[in-house]
């Protein structure tokens, strides 16, 4: 396919190289033939879970988030590692944030949250059957877990206490898949 809009590389240069992120600044061919810069962050990529207890409660947590300085309401997520199968870095990290295990799992889509300045990808995923088996936090990793229902989760987005946007995302699915209206 040929996207009128579609901008060619030309060359790339790496500014910043961390231990998760990586910082681009590319020279591009825009689409009425003229020179541009592009400056992007690589992200390995991640996903984010919905956990539907046994009651309809999806389990939250709040952490601490430092670039914003505060902690957030959001649901469990968290980085693809190389190589990773992403159904299995959803059951990982389901797992070490909440202490729970999933019986059933659906792949739900895909969210971009940054397109201006990131590839970043979240998978999104929901989580069924679970049964407590205990946290497995990352070293440095500290949270609390909160249980809301969907009407509420969604209440505390429109009110402000969630807004993390893949979070959000992941709601909007949760109200089509849980048919809650």
């Amino acid at each position: 396919m040929n996207d009128p809009l579609h901008e060619e590389q030309e060359s790339s240069e790496a500014v910043f190289d961390g231990r998760l992120l990586k910082v681009f600044r590319d020279g591009v061919r825009l689409p009425d033939g003229s020179a541009g810069v592009r400056e992007y962050v690589k992200h390995p990529g991640a996903v984010v879970v919905i956990p539907v207890c046994e009651d309809g409660l999806l389990i939250f947590e709040r952490q601490f988030r430092y670039p914003l300085g505060r902690a957030f309401l959001e649901l469990p997520a968290g980085k693809i590692d190389a190589g990773e199968d992403i159904l299995a870095c959803a059951r990982r990290e389901l797992q070490e944030e909440t202490g729970y295990e999933g019986e059933h799992w659906r792949h739900l889509g895909v969210m971009h949250p940054c397109i201006g300045y990131s590839d970043e990808r979240i998978e999104i995923f929901l989580a069924t059957g679970l049964t407590h088996v205990g946290h497995a936090l990352d070293e440095g990793e500290f949270l609390e877990i909160v249980h809301m229902s969907l009407v509420a989760a969604r209440a505390a987005v429109f009110d402000g206490r969630i807004t993390d946007a893949k979070t959000i995302t992941a709601l909007f699915w949760a109200e089509r898949e849980l048919a809650v209206g």
